[in-house]
């Protein structure tokens, strides 16, 4: 009885070890491939009782099979994950000349908008000061990622220029513009390398948006179970737009195919799903695309989808519409609402956070700077 315990636990891990073995529909209901044969599926799911599963094995004998190990032990593996990528702020520790950590402070660089720290090498003598992804700015961090903060969250570039007034930092709302656009490509190139761990359902729609007075649509895919805004798009149209670009574009980023993409019955959802995301193998993808405004079922409504566009409409009516197709702004949007923006629905967390990416620091903008300044 021992070995066949150990058997099945060994079994059990290699089925969750092995790509595509498992598809998780939520946090309580699994569907696990069949070692044996390839067109059989079983279902787990966890009960007010423990763990259950349709196969044979543990239905005539009620112990725990192989795949309810293997669910368990992909549940951990998540976990594992979820706590793996932490950004911290960066911390002078060396020289920049010499190398050695021998330094101390040695008063203030004042700026016209800030201060800015100052220290000297006891090795080499030499004084300096670290301003990481901040270097030639005639402004200091705090001033430029208060700006971040006050334009992401919804004031429009003169009330964020008239807020920096009373903090001190006199400057022009295009100078603003120029740090929203020059701070939201760093970040979204460095964020988009970092992977984050979406789950297996994810949404997709559209929005109404103004460019330059004309109506565009902005497409958006985000993740179900952690609102992590995966991938975005704008297009011309909504009907004649094809959406296949916008999936693979969430594909490659987050390595991974969805196991169900909830829509609306827009025909170009459905044909860029069987392009980018169906597959033959089991377990197959699932495209759910009759949804409604409301519902009590998950699958049966688009609510979580709806917030975003609500954000991203409260943000373009202060604007105004925007200015050209491909402006960073919907990149730092983008960047805001998954790195940045606490929600309700996550229990104060970030969509980031619920992803297994840790920020730390006071301020989130200079720690994600910071970051990608560095990796740069």
């Amino acid at each position: 009885m021992l070995q066949l315990t150990t058997t099945r636990q060994e079994r059990g891990e290699a089925i969750a070890k092995k790509v595509g073995q498992i598809r998780r529909l939520d946090e309580i209901h699994y569907i696990v491939k069949s070692q044996s044969r390839s067109d059989q599926l079983y279902e787990v799911s966890q009960t007010e009782i423990g763990w259950n599963c349709s196969c044979p094995d543990h239905q005539s004998r009620g112990v725990e099979c192989k795949h309810i190990i293997a669910v368990k032990f992909s549940f951990a593996m998540r976990k594992q994950v979820k706590a793996r990528v932490v950004l911290d702020p960066i911390i002078v520790t060396n020289c920049p000349a010499c190398g050695s950590e021998m330094i101390k402070k040695a008063g203030i660089r004042r700026n016209r908008s800030g201060d800015i720290q100052r220290y000297s090498c006891e090795a080499c003598g030499k004084l300096f000061s670290i301003n990481v992804g901040f270097e030639r700015m005639k402004h200091n961090p705090k001033a430029i990622t208060a700006a971040m903060q006050l334009y992401f969250s919804g004031e429009s570039l003169r009330n964020t220029q008239r807020s920096l007034k009373l903090l001190g930092a006199d400057v022009s709302h295009q100078t603003i513009a120029n740090w929203i656009e020059k701070y939201t490509i760093l970040m979204k190139g460095y964020v988009d390398k970092i992977g984050p761990n979406v789950g297996d359902v994810w949404r997709a729609d559209e929005v109404y948006i103004k460019v330059k007075g004309n109506m565009k649509y902005l497409f958006a895919l985000i993740d179900d179970e952690t609102r992590y805004w995966i991938a975005q798009e704008v297009a011309d149209s909504k009907h004649k737009h094809d959406a296949q670009g916008l999936f693979h574009e969430g594909k490659v980023l987050m390595d991974k195919v969805p196991g169900v993409l909830i829509t609306d019955g827009l025909p170009a959802y459905h044909d860029a799903f069987k392009r980018e995301f169906y597959s033959r193998v089991y377990p197959q993808p699932r495209h759910i695309n009759a949804i409604k405004i409301t519902g009590h079922q998950n699958e049966a409504n688009n609510n979580k989808m709806e917030r975003i566009n609500g954000e991203i409409r409260d943000r373009e009516k202060t604007m105004r519409g925007l200015k050209k197709k491909n402006t960073p702004i919907l990149q730092g949007m983008q960047v805001y609402h998954n790195f940045i923006k606490p929600h309700e629905g996550l229990d104060g967390k970030t969509p980031a956070e619920a992803c297994g990416i840790t920020v730390n620091g006071e301020n989130k903008w200079m720690t994600l700077i910071q970051n990608a300044a560095q990796a740069k």
